[in-house]
């Protein structure tokens, strides 16, 4: 099997500092406009949860950037090495991700997208997240700048109060 071409069953793991080099390449072949190393540093001693997918001797597959406090979390980027997109490794990491924010006890999960990155909304779409704004003007542009697309999604609340929390969303939880 070529790693490159074919995902093998990877395993989810914290991310290293000593991983960051490699994520910065694939990050780099996948953006116009791109993370920097030292973005990714500063994520990982944040404390952000920060992690990869990759099959163990083998280049890292995916990754995803995870903020979480206060009962909200922020998915800050998910990414896939550009010759593995398409086999469903970046809804494994998004899936990932939110049962990181389950584990912490998120209530809502936020994010933004390019609004001209269409897979990336069906994607987050389909795991249930909905449109709830959009920020104008965020993102870098090759013309200027590009607007985002604001996404949350409720995940459910596991004890028997009502929240009282947010619901951002029309119709049933």
């Amino acid at each position: 099997m070529n790693p490159q071409r074919e995902p093998g069953t990877g395993q989810f793991r914290q991310m290293l500092l000593a991983d960051v080099r490699e994520i910065a390449l694939i990050e780099r072949r996948a953006y116009a406009f791109f993370w920097t190393e030292g973005i990714f540093r500063d994520c990982i001693r944040a404390g952000y949860h920060c992690r990869v997918l990759q099959v163990p001797h083998d280049p890292i597959q995916a990754y995803g950037i995870l903020s979480a406090a206060a009962g909200d979390a922020h998915v800050l980027n998910v990414c896939v090495r550009e010759e593995l997109q398409g086999h469903g490794l970046a809804k494994q990491m998004l899936d990932h991700l939110l049962d990181l924010a389950r584990s912490v006890q998120t209530q809502t999960v936020f994010l933004e997208v390019r609004a001209s990155n269409q897979r990336a909304i069906r994607l987050y779409a389909t795991a249930g997240f909905c449109e709830i704004g959009l920020r104008s003007g965020y993102y870098p542009a090759t013309k200027g700048k590009e607007d985002a697309v604001v996404m949350a999604k409720e995940l459910p609340v596991h004890h028997d109060k009502p929240s009282g929390g947010r619901n951002f969303f029309n119709g049933p939880r």
